[in-house]
């Protein structure tokens, strides 16, 4: 018989809990839902949701009552301590992040599912890194698209030569803040990619000199336009096109997804040059966020690793700090790894 896990969610907000009220009449909801980490925890077959946590009471008892949930914390340490979890599924603002993920993984969690933006700092990523290699800890990172089928499929079909071989990718995501918006634009462009390390970054956004404290950000700043190296040689562009839509074009045909993922073209080049449609097959459109929770039972399951696990968490934030770093320095090319692992990105309200 399957083990059943035992999870409990910290930060019972929007993100955590009451989301999905805000997208059940839009069209294509289910392209979302489950959307909030409660809802996507209660949906899971193979979880017991025990325990919600969030410091204030009401929204913890809201939660508790609106997904059935047997107990109440005000304080995560005590729920861990308390509730014998296998699974915390953390959705609190960035900056607890790492102390969170950390007290976790010391103390017997063998589950994260982590909110973006995943910290303020990559100090902090890194220090989260550590902990959950020397635990154990399996984790996944909530840029929900990465989990889903249709985004998979186009990557599956990248990684089988269907385009040729991958030259460039492009996020047509728009003007938008780096942490609160871009770290889904940021984690989508490593992995059409193919998930590879990223020599190095550069970009433009919107702040000045007045706007940091040291080394710290005290706004989340709008990224203009931002560049990627990989090292695999592929080149990955965000570029202030909106729509939410990513192109990877190869050296024999371009895929494309449509509307924030409701659908994709294929298109393969001739001999002369041009571009023809190619009918691929219909992908189901699901919820990322259930996704990404059942990929971490299932590498609970196997002991294998997950589709967005910690270590390409910590790549994908590192090309949103790197962008800005590279605007502070007149958009010049920044090295990765960064660094300044210490420039953070932190406003009070994070």
């Amino acid at each position: 018989m399957s083990k059943t896990y035992r999870a409990g969610l910290i930060g019972c907000g929007r993100m955590g809990a009451t989301i999905d009220d805000e997208v059940r009449d839009r069209p294509h909801s289910d392209l979302f839902l489950p959307y909030s980490h409660a809802a996507a925890l209660a949906a899971c077959e193979r979880i017991e949701f025990a325990a919600v946590c969030d410091p204030v009471t009401e929204k913890a008892k809201a939660a508790q009552a609106r997904y059935g949930v047997a107990s109440v914390y005000t304080d995560y340490r005590e729920m861990i301590r308390q509730e014998q979890l296998d699974i915390v599924s953390i959705a609190t603002r960035p900056g607890p992040h790492a102390e969170t993920t950390l007290f976790a993984a010391e103390h017997g969690v063998a589950g994260i599912y982590c909110e973006k933006p995943l910290c303020n700092s990559m100090r902090e990523a890194d220090a989260m890194l550590a902990a959950c290699q020397e635990h154990g800890v399996k984790f996944n990172y909530g840029t929900q698209r990465r989990y889903t089928p249709l985004y998979r499929h186009v990557r599956q079909l990248c990684d089988g030569g269907q385009i040729g071989q991958v030259q460039a990718v492009v996020a047509n995501c728009g003007v938008s803040v780096a942490q609160w918006g871009h770290t889904h634009a940021a984690d989508m462009m490593l992995f059409l990619a193919g998930d590879g390390e990223a020599e190095f970054v550069q970009g433009n956004a919107v702040f000045s000199e007045g706007d940091w404290e040291g080394q710290r950000l005290k706004i989340d700043p709008s990224i203009t336009s931002g560049y990627v190296r990989f090292r695999n040689g592929v080149h990955a562009y965000l570029v202030a096109a909106g729509g939410y839509e990513f192109e990877v074009s190869g050296t024999k045909g371009k895929l494309r997804t449509l509307s924030n993922g409701i659908d994709y073209t294929w298109r393969t080049a001739d001999e002369f040059g041009e571009f023809h449609q190619v009918e691929g097959p219909q992908i189901p459109i699901t919820s990322g966020t259930l996704k990404g929770v059942e990929d971490l039972v299932a590498a609970l399951d196997s002991g294998g690793e997950t589709q967005g696990s910690l270590e390409l968490a910590c790549r994908s934030q590192e090309l949103i700090f790197g962008i800005i770093a590279s605007h502070r320095q007149g958009g010049r090319r920044v090295e990765l790894p960064l660094a300044e692992r210490d420039l953070s990105i932190a406003p009070d309200s994070y």
